[in-house]
C-alpha cells in the first residue's frame, strides 16, 4: 500500500534583528524568550540551515538535544532537499561527539541544542550552535551569513506531522511532500562512534590498570546532570573498571538540577568536598555539553586550566596517538596563560596565540599546524577532533598519572619545579548591563592606549609595576590572513606580569566582563602561595583603572577561578 507523503508547511514570519550569532555560529538566550517570541527558534533554524550552499544539503545535519526541546526536530525540515538527519539516542551527543560523527561521515555539518555552561530549563537559558564540515564551530563568515539571512527571512518550512521515535536505533524513512527520494532519520547510540575514536588515541589497558589494579586509585567524577552522564559510565565505569559509584550527578536533567553545569570550584561544589576527603585520587567534573572539564587531585588540590594544558602537552609521550602521529605545535587563546609557552619552548614548536573561541584553532589544526590546543575556561583538546573535548583531557590526564606513577598534586609540583609557575586566576562580572560594561571596555581602551599609559609605574605595597606595552589585542590568521580585532584589552608588564579585560556577551540580554591576572614565578620555594595572595597587588590595579565596582555597584565578582 503506497504511503501518503507528510505534508510541508511553508510558514510565513517576520525576521527579528537580535539573531546575530555569537562566536562558532551559536545562539544562547534565556529559553523564556524562545518560548515567548512567535517564531523565534524556527526563524533561526532556517536561517542557519539556509546558510548551507544548497548542494551540501544533500548531505547531513546532526542534532544534540538538551531533554528539551525535541520538537525542534522536526524545525529541520525545510523546502530544500537533505539528504538524513543523525540524531543521537534519545536525543543525547555530547558536542565531541557530534565533532565526532561529522568528521566520521562526512557530514555537511551538525545542529547543537544546549545551554552549554549556563543554567538550564525553563528558568535558565537555551541555545543553538553550529557546527561545520570539519565538526568544529562555524567561523565568523558563516555566522555573519546567518545573520544576513535572519535579518531578510520572511518564511520557514516545517513538517509538524513527522513523528520521530528518538529511542529507536536504526533508519526511519519518510516521504514527505515535493520530495524526490525519502526523508532519512538515523538514530545512532550516542556513545559508540566517539568510544571507538578514543580506544585509537589511548592505552586502555594502562587506564585500566590505574583503576583496577593492585595500585589502583579511586576516582570521583562529576557529570553534573548533563549530558556526559551515559559516556561517563559507558566509558570510565564499563569499558575501563572504574566502579559505579565513581560517577556521580549522572542523569542528564532539563535545569541540570537547579545548578549551573559549569565546571568550577564555585559550582562543583560537591565534587569539590567529595575531594576534601582524602578518600579519592582523582577527581573531574564536566560541563552541560562535555566539552569543559576541571582536574582536582587528593584532598581538593585544584589544577587550574592554563596549568592544565601545559601539564598536558609536557608528557604528550604518554599517549600513543601523540607518538605516532608527532607533535606539531600548540595554540593557546589569549587569554590563558603563559604556562604553555615555556613547555613549547623547551619542545622547539611553535605557539598560536588567538582569539577566545574554537573556531581560531580549527583553523590551525586543518592546516597541519597545531596538535593541542586549551582555552582558560577548561577547554582543551587536539586534533583528533575540531572541538575542545573533556572526557578526552580526563583520559590523558590518567593516561599521565599511569604512566609516571605520581599523584596529581606531585605531577603539577614536578611541573612547577621544572618550567616555573604562572600564579593566575580570572574574575568573572556576570550579568551586568551590557550598555554599562561595553562603557567600562571603551574608557579602559581609551585610558591604556594612550600614550602617557605606556612606561607608567604602579605602586602597591611593596610592589611595583612598570608598564611595558599596552594593547587592543588583534589576530592575523596565519592560514589565511584573516584579520579579527578588538579581542581584549591587555596590559603586559616588565616582569612579564599581564592583566587582561575582556567582554563576553553571549546570552545578549547582559554581559560578563572578565579580568584576568597572571604572574610568573621561577623560584621553587616561591611555589606554595595562595594565588590570591601573590595576585592582589594586580588585581588592585585592574580594580582601580576599571572603576569596575563604582560603575557597576558591584562589591566582588560573581566568581573567580
Amino acid at each position: 500500500m503506497e504511503r501518503t507523503p507528510i505534508p510541508v508547511l511553508t510558514v510565513p514570519t517576520a525576521p527579528y534583528e537580535d539573531q546575530r550569532p555569537t562566536g562558532g555560529g551559536g545562539l544562547r538566550r534565556p529559553t523564556g524568550l524562545f518560548e515567548s517570541q512567535r517564531n523565534y527558534l524556527p526563524n533561526f533554524v532556517q536561517s542557519l540551515l539556509s546558510s548551507v550552499d544548497l548542494r551540501d544539503r544533500q548531505g547531513c545535519t546532526m542534532v544534540e538535544l538538551h531533554n528539551f526541546c525535541s520538537l525542534c526536530a522536526c524545525l529541520l525540515i525545510f523546502k530544500s532537499p537533505i539528504g538524513r538527519l543523525v540524531i543521537g539516542q534519545n536525543g543525547i551527543l555530547s558536542t565531541p561527539a557530534v565533532s565526532c560523527i561529522i568528521r566520521k561521515i562526512k557530514a555537511a555539518g551538525g545542529i547543537i541544542l544546549t545551554a552549554s555552561h549556563s543554567p538550564g530549563g525553563p528558568g535558565g537559558e537555551f541555545g543553538v550552535k553550529f557546527e561545520v564540515a570539519n565538526g568544529g564551530p562555524a567561523p565568523d563568515i558563516v555566522s555573519d551569513k546567518i545573520y544576513q539571512i535572519s535579518k531578510t527571512l520572511e518564511e520557514y518550512a516545517i513538517c509538524p506531522d513527522l513523528r520521530v521515535d528518538l529511542s529507536r536505533l536504526g533508519r526511519q524513512e519518510f516521504d514527505l511532500e515535493n520530495k524526490f527520494k525519502p526523508f532519512r532519520v538515523e538514530i545512532v547510540d550516542s556513545v559508540d562512534i566517539y568510544l571507538n575514536l578514543l580506544r585509537s588515541i589511548f592505552d586502555f589497558n594502562a587506564i585500566r590498570n590505574l583503576l583496577t589494579g593492585p595500585n589502583q586509585i579511586k576516582i570521583r567524577i562529576d557529570a553534573m546532570n548533563g549530558v556526559m552522564g551515559p559516556y561517563v559510565r559507558r566509558i570510565l565505569c564499563d569499558e575501563l573498571g572504574a566502579p559505579a559509584n565513581s560517577a556521580i550527578n549522572c542523569i542528564p536533567l532539563e535545569d541540570f538540577g537547579g545548578q549551573p553545569p559549569d565546571p568550577n570550584l564555585t559550582y562543583a561544589t560537591t565534587l569539590l568536598e567529595a575531594m576534601r576527603g582524602g578518600e579519592y585520587g582523582f577527581g573531574a567534573a564536566f560541563d552541560a555539553d562535555g566539552d569543559r572539564y576541571m582536574i582536582l587531585g587528593q584532598n581538593g588540590f585544584f589544577v587550574n586550566a592554563s596549568d592544565s594544558l601545559a601539564i598536558i602537552a609536557a608528557n604528550l609521550s604518554c599517549i600513543p596517538y601523540f607518538c605516532q602521529m608527532g607533535v606539531r605545535g600548540f595554540g593557546r587563546s589569549m587569554p590563558t596563560s603563559t604556562a604553555l609557552d615555556k613547555v613549547a619552548k623547551v619542545m622547539k614548536v611553535p605557539v598560536y596565540e588567538t582569539p577566545t573561541g574554537w573556531r581560531y584553532f580549527s583553523n590551525l589544526m586543518d592546516s597541519g599546524r597545531c596538535s593541542l590546543c586549551g582555552e582558560e575556561s577548561f577547554g582543551t583538546g587536539s586534533d583528533h577532533l575540531r572541538e575542545k573535548d573533556g572526557l578526552w583531557a580526563v583520559l590523558v590526564w590518567l593516561s599521565i598519572l599511569a604512566a609516571r606513577k605520581q599523584s596529581v598534586e606531585e605531577i603539577v609540583r614536578d611541573h612547577w619545579t621544572k618550567f616555573g609557575r604562572h600564579y593566575y586566576c580570572r574574575f568573572d562580572y556576570e550579568a551586568l548591563e551590557p550598555r554599562t560594561a561595553y562603557f567600562i571596555m571603551r574608557d579602559l581602551e581609551a585610558l591604556i592606549t594612550d600614550k602617557s599609559f605606556s612606561h607608567q609605574q604602579f605602586a602597591v605595597g611593596n610592589n611595583i609595576y612598570s608598564v611595558e606595552r599596552t594593547d587592543s589585542f588583534e589576530y592575523i590568521d596565519p592560514v589565511d590572513g584573516t584579520v579579527t580585532k578588538r579581542q581584549g584589552l591587555r596590559i603586559i608588564f616588565s616582569d612579564a606580569s599581564r592583566l587582561i579585560f575582556r567582554m563576553s556577551a553571549s546570552s545578549h540580554v547582559r554581559a560578563t566582563l572578565r579580568i584576568y591576572a597572571e604572574s610568573y614565578e621561577k623560584d621553587p620555594s616561591q611555589h606554595n602561595k595562595e594565588p590570591q595572595a601573590v595576585l592582589s597587588p594586580l588585581i588592585a590595579i585592574a580594580l582601580k583603572i576599571s572603576q569596575i565596582h563604582e560603575r557597576t555597584g558591584r562589591k566582588g565578582p560573581t566568581v573567580i577561578t
